[in-house]
């Protein structure tokens, strides 16, 4: 039985250029055999034809002809195994080709959360390897780091969740074969339990918001709790979205503040959040109140827009909910 036939070599060449033609000489290079740290190495190797086309994939620059030759047989593997992991791809470049790949896709605050996750802590730690030379020792490293330094539990998972879903992409397009991260990951940190107000403690809460604040306010906290709707939701409440004669409301946007600055419209967190709201009397009440302000400011009487505006009729920021419900 013959042998399977060579399918690449390994050789040196240089970019010196031939005198009169002004060409690289390539492999040719005199220089290459009298100087044994002339130039560098190369390795060539001919894929599998796409489409009847023969294809020959070159890569140069290599410091030795082991580190050549390793990365031809990469290549060979990895056609094999449908996977091309690009020895020229960084983390960091990956990073920031997942990011541009997935913003159209994304609500803008998670964007703006992977985002922060990537340029604070992402590139600076892991952005200098090699995407293929990336391995669960260099994440567990860091973690632990972070762990010794005092980090919080919560935002270690988080920059860790974005790291495990950004080369779970790359598995997912054969550029990776596995996801050094899939079990480094530290587990999720347990949510804090939370405690529900009684009815005696919602209404204290909403009698001390009436005493200390607007009126605006003490008719947004009433609403919330009449209708369980998030802060975005009731923020983003239009009045075309109200229905007073038919005692109702639709949940149709929300509000996202991204990074706490830039204030955009989107849709609900889940499709179930799309839905309508029977309103109770005193949410009735307070949306009437609303209502009957708004129509004497307006020139024309008219109910458009929020709901629950600034002064000057543009979204307001999340209110916080921080006030404890008097004795």
């Amino acid at each position: 039985m013959g042998q399977r036939p060579q399918r690449g070599r390994v050789y040196r060449r240089c970019g010196c250029k031939d005198g009169s033609s002004g060409k690289q000489l390539g492999s040719w290079c005199p220089q290459l055999a009298a100087d044994v740290k002339h130039g560098t190495w190369t390795y060539c190797v001919d894929l599998a034809p796409d489409e009847g086309r023969r294809r020959t994939r070159r890569r140069g620059g290599f410091s030795s002809r082991a580190e050549a030759a390793r990365e031809m047989a990469a290549v060979l593997d990895g056609e094999l195994r449908g996977v091309y992991e690009n020895r020229r791809t960084t983390v960091a470049s990956f990073l920031r080709e997942w990011l541009a790949a997935r913003k159209i896709e994304l609500a803008p605050n998670t964007y703006a959360g992977y985002a922060d996750c990537v340029q604070r802590d992402l590139i600076p730690a892991f952005g200098r390897h090699r995407l293929p030379d990336l391995r669960p020792q260099h994440i567990e490293d860091w973690i632990r780091a972070q762990q010794e330094a005092g980090r919080g539990r919560v935002t270690v998972y988080r920059v860790m969740a974005t790291l495990r879903n950004a080369l779970n992409a790359a598995v997912r397009s054969w550029r990776l074969r596995y996801n050094p991260a899939k079990y480094a990951v530290p587990p999720k940190p347990r949510a804090a339990e939370r405690t529900c107000w009684t009815p005696d403690e919602a209404a204290a809460f909403l009698r001390h918001n009436k005493e200390h604040y607007a009126d605006q306010l003490t008719d947004l906290f009433e609403v919330m709790l009449g209708t369980g709707m998030r802060r975005g939701e009731i923020l983003a409440l239009h009045w075309s979205d109200v229905h007073l004669m038919d005692r109702k409301l639709y949940v149709r946007w929300t509000l996202a503040a991204i990074n706490n600055a830039e204030i955009r419209f989107g849709e609900p967190k889940t499709e179930a959040s799309r839905a309508w709201i029977s309103l109770s009397p005193r949410s009735m009440t307070a949306l009437h109140r609303q209502a009957a302000i708004q129509m004497s400011a307006h020139p024309q009487g008219r109910l458009e827009g929020l709901v629950f505006p600034r002064p000057d009729g543009q979204a307001a920021p999340a209110p916080a909910m921080a006030v404890e419900p008097a004795a």
